[in-house]
């Protein structure tokens, strides 16, 4: 399941009032650039050096220099910054950069000094794997102690006042393991699991590579973090949304070239049910999405881009078709079958397990039923015909059109006769 909601998506900073709770009191950031007038206010230039010596102490693995930029009095932040420094003393990074989006609500500081608000936005790469960085966003107090200005707080909620993403090492030291084709980051984790994730992970990577057979990077980056609980915070997301869920992958819907870092997300509780076969499908599903991330985009449905996930973790492993679809197949032995392909909202948690269920199992069958029909070649090229239309809006019926020679209502009289005919086909392999 590619994570692919708003909440895995990379947001331009916007023009609008953000009210931060920061030390004893709110302080307002409004407006782009600096929303203060002060002749005493800190200039954007003074904050970004600042924020630039902080990069560079963590990337030279300077811990003395990383903590000079937060405030002295600050200290518990201080401790956890000294935390979060040896947490990632063994994470392989080629960049950590800090840029300043804007500041706001310049005001005195209880004692002596002012303080400011700021959006900050971290960018940060990992050696070998990223090709593009990671970016995430960060509200920070900034506080003056004698003319010098420092780090002395962050927010734990987003400008949307839900609980902020929480990276890895803000949930523990953080394990590195490395694959043949895969980096396996785990906090809190056996370091016995994550060499049995990253030869899972290993297999993955050929295999998808076998299917797509199209322009991606063929390593994967993966996330294990101590619980259910540390993956919602690893995607600023209640538990609940991901209890049932082995894995995700993150990242934004690309289409222009510059498709970011993605990370696949393993959710240890559910992820550890799995026997070796449902682990290896689950791994070559996420990394299907990591393959196929360029040619994705707004235009793509989640039956096709979920649907052509599941054709390449399922490709070669011998289920049966029943296995494999066993909720459409308990309603095709009640008399039920789908009348359309599944819509994104299918795919939600809000319609319950079967439903999600039958929608992953419906885009899956559409998938398998163009490559046996017009040959997996066919497939690829469909893919990459509707991630290439600009809006979603005619896109699957332009590339039904220009790759299949097909309508829409006839590709979904011919995928309602395959469904049927698939289910009561009685254990033809997938």
């Amino acid at each position: 399941m590619a994570g692919q909601g708003s909440g895995a998506r990379r947001r331009a900073a916007r023009c609008v009032a953000l009210v931060m709770a920061l030390l004893s009191g709110p302080v307002a950031l409004a407006g782009c650039g600096s929303g203060t007038t002060d002749s005493r206010a800190p200039d954007d230039r003074t904050i970004q050096r600042m924020l630039d010596r902080r990069a560079e102490a963590l990337l030279d693995r300077d811990g003395r220099g990383f903590l000079s930029a937060v405030d002295p009095r600050a200290t518990a932040y201080r401790a956890q910054q000294r935390k979060i420094f040896r947490n990632l003393a063994d994470v392989p990074l080629d960049g950590w950069r800090y840029r300043l989006v804007r500041t706001g609500g310049f005001r005195p500081a209880a004692g002596d000094g002012h303080r400011v608000a700021a959006e900050v936005r971290l960018d940060y790469r990992l050696e070998g794997y990223d090709t593009a960085p990671v970016e995430s966003v960060q509200r920070l107090t900034l506080t003056e102690r004698d003319g010098r200005w420092y780090v002395a707080a962050e927010d734990s909620r987003s400008a949307d006042g839900k609980a902020r993403a929480r990276p890895l090492w803000e949930q523990g030291r953080v394990t590195v393991v490395r694959g043949r084709s895969s980096l396996l980051l785990g906090a809190g984790q056996d370091e016995r699991l994550l060499r049995r994730v990253a030869r899972t992970a290993d297999g993955a990577v050929p295999a998808v590579d076998d299917a797509w057979r199209g322009r991606w990077a063929r390593r994967v980056v993966v996330l294990v973090p101590g619980s259910v609980k540390g993956m919602g915070a690893l995607l600023g997301a209640p538990v609940t949304a991901y209890r049932g869920i082995a894995a995700v992958t993150t990242g934004e819907a690309g289409g222009d070239g510059r498709a970011p870092a993605d990370r696949v997300i393993v959710n240890p509780d559910a992820y550890g049910l799995l026997g070796a076969t449902g682990q290896g499908v689950v791994l070559t599903h996420e990394t299907a999405h990591v393959a196929t991330r360029e040619d994705t985009s707004a235009a793509t449905p989640l039956w096709l881009s979920e649907g052509f996930a599941d054709w390449v973790g399922y490709r070669g492993t011998g289920r049966t078709v029943q296995e494999i679809a066993s909720e459409l197949s308990r309603d095709a032995a009640e008399g039920r079958l789908p009348r359309e392909l599944p819509g994104d909202d299918d795919f939600g948690f809000g319609g319950g397990g079967g439903r999600l269920a039958a929608a992953y199992e419906g885009g899956w069958l559409a998938c398998r039923m163009v490559a046996d029909r017009w040959g997996e070649e066919k497939l690829r090229q469909f893919y990459r015909a509707v991630g290439a239309q600009k809006t979603r809006e005619g896109a699957v019926e332009r590339a039904l059109h220009d790759v299949l020679g097909i309508g829409s209502e006839a590709f979904t009289v011919r995928w309602r006769a395959y469904v049927a005919k698939e289910l009561s086909s009685g254990g033809r392999t997938a």
